[in-house]
């Protein structure tokens, strides 16, 4: 397995294997230094050994990130920074060769915070003020560090390098190396605080205090020595233990900041594609993926929408494209060279507009085939919300008829056989008249009769006048077969459902008795939560198909309407069971 440096630094995955053997190398490197400098150091021992810790902290930091969030650069920095500090680390030990790359590597820690800080939260330097102030500062940490080892004693650690012994043009350096090292704090403050007066609220609690401390250990570990051990009296190794921890502080800091402080997790695209390889059931919502892909919690999925030339959500609501100067930008998403939609996303988060650009083509079919799914799916709920209008209306209808009928024209015939009965029985007439008169009310009673037949059908009075359970319950009584009835419908429910229930058990049974063979019927009606639950069983010869019989097909189709189901369980010789769920509302 190849690994280079240039993979390092250009935010590309990291193998996970890779990762792992860079974690062991940390603690490898670490782990040895910690023995050379126990070996070797005849200061106190704690002090020296925080060195190694601190790098190792550093790196692990970096690792962490950098597997968190593999499309930014911060972790691979991080890691970076943790083995120059363990190189640095090594000017301790009386290894000649090493004590020379720890003074050549000395300062570098400094010039990674600058970098950290400059480069949080996208991993990119976004300008050229900040790409200058970063190379300023190492070059100050690098090469204005020369003249410290050139122009020393050979004697001295990390003398192998030395050229001359000459201390004035050693102290001047440093002089140069402070006041230039100056410089660059100054400019990364400015740079920082015009970031966090362009930053959002929530941004802003986590890159202030972050910026604050990365600038004050930076501060801190560079004037120490002549601040803590000049003014105040404070010893060396307790000035080092105070540096070192202050930077142990710095990739913590940065790590926890990018990972839980409103900055999401992020991947590379390449989830993305995994994502879209991966079955509908088992995948992630489109807008979770991709805000997990960019790292961006506040990304929004925006779908272009000719009708209203302009964007909406995936609700149908407008959207209004960023302004510019408000902190945030928007991506275009094109398939076959037309405007689908757009992603919306923090650019202060995301420094780097072709991420946003490259994930909008990965997800630009899966953006258009969910936009014209949601279309379908809205234009099939407005069509069964209008179904379930023409039943409900088609209800109302039936009950009209139905009470027209039963007020109207079936009272007329009550009276007319009431009148006709009167002719019947009246000792005057003759006796045609009382034969023309009986048949005449037998006639209007049959009719009668017909009529609340029809009536019936139409819409039975017992379910427009006392409900569902009293409607059930008689036509359980009407039936020729023994039928066991296990009612609970305990609470208000819908006219429509109300009908679409009774209609499903009259039928059912009608089957039953019809077709079946059956010498027994159960009819359960309960509820089941929001729903309603109706069953009517038989232990007839089964075999039914469900699609047989025009009868239950357009009861289907009613129940459908209201969003219930119908189901049919029919197996030859175990009888047949009849089952609807109807929502019914609390």
């Amino acid at each position: 397995m190849s690994f280079s440096w240039k993979s390092v630094m250009s935010g590309v995955r990291a193998p996970s294997m890779a990762l792992i053997l860079l974690a062991a190398a940390v603690v490898l490197t670490g782990g040895v230094e910690a023995a050379l400098l126990a070996h070797d150091y005849d200061g106190p021992l704690f002090v020296v050994e925080l060195f190694p810790v601190a790098g190792i902290i550093f790196a692990a930091a970096g690792l962490v990130a950098w597997e968190r969030r593999p499309s930014n650069q911060l972790g691979a920095i991080m890691v970076v920074g943790g083995f120059a500090w363990l190189v640095a680390a090594l000017v301790n030990t009386e290894v000649t060769v090493l004590e020379v790359a720890g003074t050549v590597l000395q300062t570098v820690a400094l010039g990674v915070v600058i970098h950290l800080l400059l480069a949080f939260p996208s991993g990119k330097l976004q300008s050229r003020m900040t790409f200058a102030t970063v190379v300023l500062a190492y070059f100050v940490c690098l090469v204005l560090q020369i003249p410290h080892y050139l122009f020393i004693p050979a004697s001295s650690p990390g003398g192998l390098l030395a050229v001359a012994d000459r201390p004035d043009l050693a102290a001047a350096a440093k002089w140069v190396q402070q006041g230039i090292g100056i410089a660059v704090v100054v400019s990364a403050a400015v740079i920082l605080i015009g970031r966090l007066r362009r930053s959002s609220t929530q941004h802003r609690r986590v890159l202030g205090p972050l910026y604050v401390y990365g600038t004050g250990a930076v501060v801190f570990i560079s004037f120490a020595p002549n601040v803590l051990r000049s003014l105040l009296g404070i010893s060396a190794a307790a000035t080092a233990a105070l540096q070192i921890t202050a930077l142990i502080g710095v990739p913590v800091a940065f790590t926890v900041g990018l990972l839980a402080g409103g900055f999401a997790r992020t991947s590379d695209l390449q989830q993305l594609g995994v994502w879209l390889g991966s079955t509908v059931t088992s995948r992630p919502p489109l807008l979770q993926a991709l805000s997990r892909a960019l790292g961006d919690e506040s990304v929004q999925l925006a779908y272009w929408t000719a009708e209203q030339d302009g964007y909406v959500d995936g609700q149908g609501r407008p959207l209004e494209v960023p302004r510019e100067g408000s902190g945030r930008n928007s991506a275009l998403i094109e398939v076959g060279g037309r405007r689908v939609g757009a992603v919306f996303y923090d650019s202060v988060l995301i420094g780097n507009p072709e991420l946003v650009r490259s994930a909008g083509r990965v997800v630009g079919i899966a953006v258009e085939q969910e936009w014209m799914t949601g279309e379908l799916l809205a234009s099939r709920e407005a069509l069964r919300l209008s179904s379930a209008r023409i039943v409900a209306a088609g209800d109302r209808e039936r009950r009209r008829i139905a009470r027209d009928l039963h007020d109207g024209l079936q009272m007329q015939l009550v009276l007319l056989a009431l009148e006709a009965q009167r002719l019947a029985g009246d000792p005057a007439a003759s006796p045609s008249i009382t034969v023309a008169a009986t048949t005449l009310r037998l006639r209007i009673d049959a009719a009668a009769g017909e009529l609340r037949k029809l009536v019936y059908d139409i819409m039975p009075a017992p379910l427009v006048e006392r409900g569902l359970e009293a409607a059930t319950r008689d036509l359980v009584d009407r039936m020729p077969l023994p039928t066991k009835l296990d009612l609970d419908v305990a609470g208000s429910i819908p006219e429509s459902a109300s009908s679409a229930a009774y209609f499903v058990i009259a039928e059912a049974l009608a089957n039953a008795v019809k077709h079946s063979g059956a010498t027994g019927l159960v009819v359960r009606v309960g509820r089941s939560d929001d729903d309603i639950v109706v069953e009517v069983a038989d232990n007839g010869i089964g075999g039914a198909a469900p699609g047989e019989g025009l009868g239950l097909r357009s009861l289907a189709d009613r129940v459908g309407v209201l969003g219930g189901s119908l189901r049919i369980h029919s197996v030859a010789g175990g009888g047949t069971r009849v089952v609807a769920e109807l929502p019914c509302g609390s």
